[in-house]
């Protein structure tokens, strides 16, 4: 079986899988500091169109059938929007978030508070770590992102609270500060197809480069135009991808693989350096 084979198979088994998220409404966003390329406090940012974006990527969901949870925004952190960065959440497990920015910090508790309120069982961390911001889950494994945001350490930290083997990955690029940034998971081999990603390999290290190669030959290789769109910061219930709209070859590229991209406008939100999967944390279970 050739490569274009495999992606023919694939393409014929794509299924859309309920799923379950947690999101927080932008009350309090702003840039009001930068801790990553994109925040520039000196561009101003309208508060009425991010709650309007934010709202669509919430019905978007919901349209698709899945089911969006809401935390309450807390005054003083504009960033808990990004709800993504939130925890690892998987099978009825959590492993919390440690920010490593202090601006972010208080982040961490709200969003615990959360999980014991839903009663998921959170372990606390020692190491910083991002939640989902730099933990990307598959059926069977965690793919993890070390080198701007989430140590290393975290890794073993994060395999022994979900209890799944983790796959280490460096990242280089600082626009990429995060693994959600330059990696998107579009199926997680859960369903009838393997489990299928896509990627922008500069992001990465030449190690990580030919660790991703192995592990998954035919994904989807994201261009620097599309993933500076924000492209990869996008969700997929394994059929449908909810992605940026100026991600416009990406989502040409999905649809040749049988996906089926849903683009929406986080323009506001991007001025944080955030975007669709940024402001999703799934609720795997």
């Amino acid at each position: 079986m050739t490569v274009l084979d495999t992606v023919a198979v694939d393409r014929t088994a794509r299924k859309s899988r309920l799923r379950h998220y947690l999101m927080c409404p932008p009350t309090h966003f702003s840039v009001t500091y930068a801790i990553n390329p994109w925040m520039n406090p000196d561009i101003p940012v309208n508060h009425d169109l991010a709650e309007i974006q934010w709202d669509v990527l919430r019905h978007t969901y919901l349209s698709l059938g899945h089911t969006v949870d809401l935390i309450d925004p807390e005054p003083g952190l504009p960033d808990m929007v990004f709800a993504a960065n939130g925890g690892l959440v998987v099978g009825g497990r959590a492993y919390s978030a440690k920010f490593r920015y202090e601006q972010r910090q208080g982040e961490s508790q709200a969003y615990r508070n959360w999980l014991k309120a839903a009663e998921i069982h959170a372990v606390d961390p020692i190491e910083t770590n991002e939640g989902e911001g730099d933990f990307l889950t598959l059926g069977a494994m965690i793919l993890a992102g070390s080198g701007f945001r989430t140590n290393i350490s975290a890794h073993i930290e994060a395999a022994a609270a979900i209890d799944r083997p983790v796959v280490s990955l460096e990242l280089v690029d600082p626009r990429f500060y995060h693994l959600d940034t330059c990696l998107a998971v579009l199926d997680d081999g859960n369903g009838a197809a393997p489990a299928d990603i896509a990627y922008y390999p500069a992001a990465f290290s030449p190690h990580s480069q030919r660790t991703l190669r192995d592990l998954f030959p035919n994904a989807v290789i994201c261009s620097e135009a599309d993933a500076l769109a924000f492209g990869l910061n996008a969700v997929s219930d394994g059929h449908h991808v909810v992605l940026p709209t100026a991600a416009i070859g990406l989502g040409e590229q999905l649809r040749g693989r049988g996906y089926n991209p849903v683009p929406v406008n986080l323009g506001e939100l991007l001025k944080a350096g955030g975007s669709v999967k940024c402001c999703t944390l799934e609720l795997h279970v």
